[in-house]
């Protein structure tokens, strides 16, 4: 009895010891860990393997067609005097590789002052890989999901207050480039703002998440991810609009409109005058003959 009364004390003392609890507790994170590992392991090292694979075979791509430019890291190269020949790509994120690969502006065919819009080179798969690498550079915009511009889960009503406040947006911020109709317009050293007319909804908003050329950068403080949605909606409207006016020439404003004035309307009362004024004078030739 004297032993079990013994061994019940010294029972309770563990019991009551400071580390006991911290036992208990290193106990059951060990044993909450090792079920979850056990459940769920390969939905993380799967991914994480998956995503390595795509940087490797984005690195091989990159050497292979971007280095000449960027660097075999892509931290960009300058020419002997000094000039960006290539830019860096450390930070520029996933967005501005799909959105430039993809549309064929890279690779560039020859240096300039904007790269053009050309059938892309890379495959859907490559310019994965290729985002994918360049992401793991440096922390820059990811690729936004189709979600993020799509009006395809609104409704008629919510449509139409998207696409309102979308032409307020793109009026006030884009049409000193793009012109009120998005046809795109001439811009100074060389370059252009591009017709939107005919651009996908995603390398819209990819450019105007990212920047490119001289374009300026709206991020997601400048404007939300719903207006930039709105404001894909709105170029998209656009396109369904019939030319009330009759000729749309070119959807261009002032200039095609000012260009139409002068050559056939001012142009052509000019030549009326002129040929008023020479049967005016052919007419009295003949009276005086007479």
């Amino acid at each position: 009895m004297r032993l079990l009364n013994r061994s019940a004390g010294r029972l309770s003392r563990h019991r009551r010891s400071r580390l006991a609890g911290l036992v208990l507790l290193l106990i059951g994170l060990l044993t909450t860990g090792g079920i979850t590992y056990a459940v769920m392991p390969s939905s993380s090292a799967g991914d994480a393997q998956s995503n390595a694979v795509q940087v490797e075979e984005g690195r091989k791509l990159f050497l292979q067609g971007c280095s000449f430019c960027h660097g075999q890291n892509g931290e960009g190269i300058t020419t002997i005097n000094g000039d960006n020949y290539g830019p860096s790509l450390v930070g520029v994120g996933a967005a501005a590789v799909h959105f430039q690969v993809e549309t064929g502006r890279m690779p560039l065919v020859q240096p300039g002052v904007q790269g053009q819009a050309k059938p892309e080179t890379y495959s859907a798969e490559e310019v994965e890989q290729l985002a994918a690498y360049v992401a793991s550079l440096g922390p820059g915009p990811a690729r936004p999901d189709e979600a993020e511009w799509t009006t395809a889960g609104l409704t008629e009503e919510e449509r139409e207050a998207a696409i309102s406040r979308g032409g307020q947006i793109f009026l006030t911020n884009c049409t000193a480039c793009h012109n009120f109709n998005g046809k795109g317009g001439a811009m100074p050293q060389g370059g252009y703002a591009p017709d939107l007319s005919n651009t996908e909804a995603v390398h819209i908003y990819e450019a105007m998440l990212t920047g490119p050329g001289q374009m300026d950068s709206f991020s997601n403080g400048n404007l939300s991810p719903e207006e930039k949605r709105d404001v894909i909606a709105y170029l998209y409207s656009l396109r369904d609009q019939p030319a009330y006016g009759g000729f749309s020439l070119g959807g261009l404003g002032p200039v095609s409109e000012g260009m139409f004035a002068w050559l056939l309307g001012i142009g052509g009362l000019v030549g009326f005058a002129v040929w008023i004024a020479a049967h005016t004078t052919r007419t009295k030739k003949k009276k005086v003959e007479a």
